[in-house]
């Protein structure tokens, strides 16, 4: 496919720091890629670049004749005089924005509606908006003028798991022409998944290239390691790369060879999972006892509206818990009541003696206070040990799990970004050694990598957890439940997880408000499939799992030969040419399986 953006060995330096180092790549059109990388590596510089606003110290950027560029940048930069409806729609009549299905649909899902309901209406002023509302204008506004190069710096940022689903659709959905594109930085794995067939990680000036979302991302970094290292363990790189296997591709696609999943269980089948949950609970429950906190019968009133109505809810020992809910749900007045500073309007809370409880709010203004200090030494004021895991760790330790290297310890707090100050006050929180740890949108200002780290450090953590977030990859990881808030007073409980909730407030949504059919894409219309159609399908789709069993032993051959040759780089070229190939011929068989399954479903 023709590039529709270039960039040809770009150099870039701010101050001492080399941004970006003879990088070479292209937005091709069609494409869909998403950006990854630790804070402060370069991602939002490497888009003001694409953007055309950030000058380069040396290279080439080329860009098709009349290509239209937009960027949703970190700082506002809209009219704080101007309305929201002038902001969104700019001169547009009503009847060229009302009868546009696309525009409805941007209006829908990031402002309430035509009504701009979700934001005061269309004739609110900017300025009065709060960051979160603005952002949504911002990115509402982008996304109805519709450039052909699309650069979105963090777009889920204030948005719930509600929006921030729909942003995936609109984007798969809209976007997918082949005269466009579309960039995004973003720290959320569900997102990059749901929406990149292409990831990008800045990392030391360089841009590395992958193909597919987050799950492949994994895979791929993993396999070159291996190659790189050569000495990886053959099985520990097999058991990663099917299950990302299993993870990429559109959400809707769930639809995989029944053979590939088997293997994949049987690879996984000694696996350990990532925590080990009875322990845990059992080490909890040493450390906090049967009483932990409860809410019995309790009803929390805020400005007139009825957050909670009469609900009880137990924590257990051990226990972790997501809770998820549209923005002003009551989600962080929630946390409060558990903690004990929101005060409930009827019914008790009741806390275990022995609770030691530690809440992560979204504030970080808590560490002005320790501006003049070195990292390391903040953190050390609070202890210098913790046991975690059955372990003893040290304050260095930890940090660096954390992302703070030795070097960055010795940094002062006031000169600390935002990203790493978040760290600093997770990190401080950790070493009081909590046994309930209250987290108010962990994920605010992190990383993947860092966000990865953390998740890896609560593996170990025993104690009962409650975490508010819309990053419903963290939440699916971290926590064994997930509850919602519906608006309704009550605390649902979620069996299905996140997808549930999703469903939940999409069956609401219809009955209170149902969209003209207009807006509404019809499901495609699927003909019957007669009985010997089915046999036929069948057969072929035994004869291609066994091609793929036949390609799986090549593929095995190969890993092997190419930890052999990794001292000889013209064999090991000419190995990786093979293994390609054999990735390819697998793509395309596996895609032919996937619509002859849904011929026999």
């Amino acid at each position: 496919m023709p590039n529709l953006l270039s960039a040809e060995s770009i150099s870039l330096a701010l101050g001492t720091n080399q941004v970006l180092d003879g990088v070479s790549l292209g937005v091709g059109t069609g494409d869909r890629i998403g950006v990854v990388g630790r804070n402060g590596g370069g991602k939002s510089t490497l888009l003001r670049v694409l953007a055309g606003t950030q000058l380069i110290d040396s290279g080439r950027v080329t860009r098709v004749g009349g290509l239209t560029t937009g960027m949703l940048s970190q700082d506002d930069r809209l009219d704080p005089e101007a309305t929201v409806g002038a902001a969104v729609l700019g001169d547009r009549a009503e009847h060229e924005w009302a009868g546009d299905p696309r525009i409805r649909d941007v209006l829908g899902g990031l402002l309430g509606g035509v009504t701009f309901a979700a934001i005061g209406g269309p004739d609110a002023i900017v300025g009065t908006k709060s960051g979160g509302e603005r952002r949504r204008i911002a990115l509402a506004q982008l996304l109805i003028d519709d450039p052909d190069l699309l650069l979105l710096d963090e777009p889920t940022n204030h948005l719930d798991v509600e929006g921030v689903q729909w942003l995936a659709e609109h984007l798969v959905r809209r976007r997918a022409r082949p005269d466009n594109a579309f960039v995004t930085i973003t720290h959320d794995r569900w997102f990059l998944d749901a929406v990149a067939e292409h990831t990008w990680e800045v990392v030391d000036g360089r841009v590395e290239q992958y193909d597919g979302g987050y799950a492949a991302y994994v895979l791929a970094k993993s396999e070159r390691a291996r190659v790189a290292a050569a000495t990886e363990d053959r099985r520990q790189n097999l058991l990663r790369k099917e299950l990302a296997w299993l993870r990429r591709g559109a959400p809707a696609r769930t639809s995989k060879p029944r053979f590939r999943i088997d293997a994949a269980n049987e690879l996984i089948k000694g696996e350990p999972d990532p925590r080990d949950e009875v322990a845990l609970v059992r080490f909890a429950t040493t450390r906090l006892g049967k009483d932990v906190i409860d809410l019995i019968d309790a009803t929390v009133e805020v400005g007139g509206r009825r957050i909670l109505d009469k609900q009880t809810w137990r924590l257990a020992p051990g226990e972790r818990t997501g809770i998820v809910g549209v923005n002003g749900a009551g989600k962080s007045t929630v946390l409060r009541a558990i903690e004990g500073s929101q005060p409930l309007t009827a019914g008790k809370r009741k806390q275990g003696r022995t609770v030691e409880l530690a809440f992560l709010t979204q504030e970080v203004r808590e560490l002005d206070a320790y501006d003049g200090q070195r990292v390391i030494d903040a953190i050390t004021e609070v202890k210098s040990f913790i046991m975690l895991g059955g372990k003893e760790v040290s304050a260095s330790s930890l940090a660096k799990r954390l992302g703070f290297s030795g070097a960055r310890q010795q940094t002062r707090v006031g000169d600390l970004s935002g990203g790493e100050r978040r760290r600093l006050q997770l990190l401080r929180l950790l070493m009081t050694e909590p046994n309930v740890l209250l987290l108010d949108e962990p994920t605010n200002d992190l990383d993947i990598e860092t966000l990865t780290s953390l998740e890896d450090v609560l593996d170990g953590w025993a104690g009962t957890l409650i975490v508010v977030s819309h990053d419903r990859y963290l939440l699916e990881r971290m926590c064994d439940r997930q509850v919602a808030l519906l608006g309704d007073g009550r605390i649902r409980e979620l069996p299905g997880g996140v997808e549930q909730y999703l469903e939940l407030r999409a069956a609401a949504t219809v009955s209170v408000a149902p969209q003209p059919a207009a807006t509404v894409p019809a499901p495609e219309a699927r003909s019957a499939v007669s009985a010997a159609e089915q046999r036929d399908a069948r057969k072929e789709m035994g004869r291609i799992e066994r091609t793929l069993s036949k390609l799986a032993d090549q593929e095995e051959k190969l890993h092997d030969a190419l930890v052999e040759a990794a001292t000889d780089p013209a064999r090991a070229t000419e190995l990786d040419g093979q293994l390609r190939a054999i990735h390819v011929q697998r793509e395309e068989i596996e895609e032919r399986w996937l619509e002859l399954s849904e011929l026999v479903e």
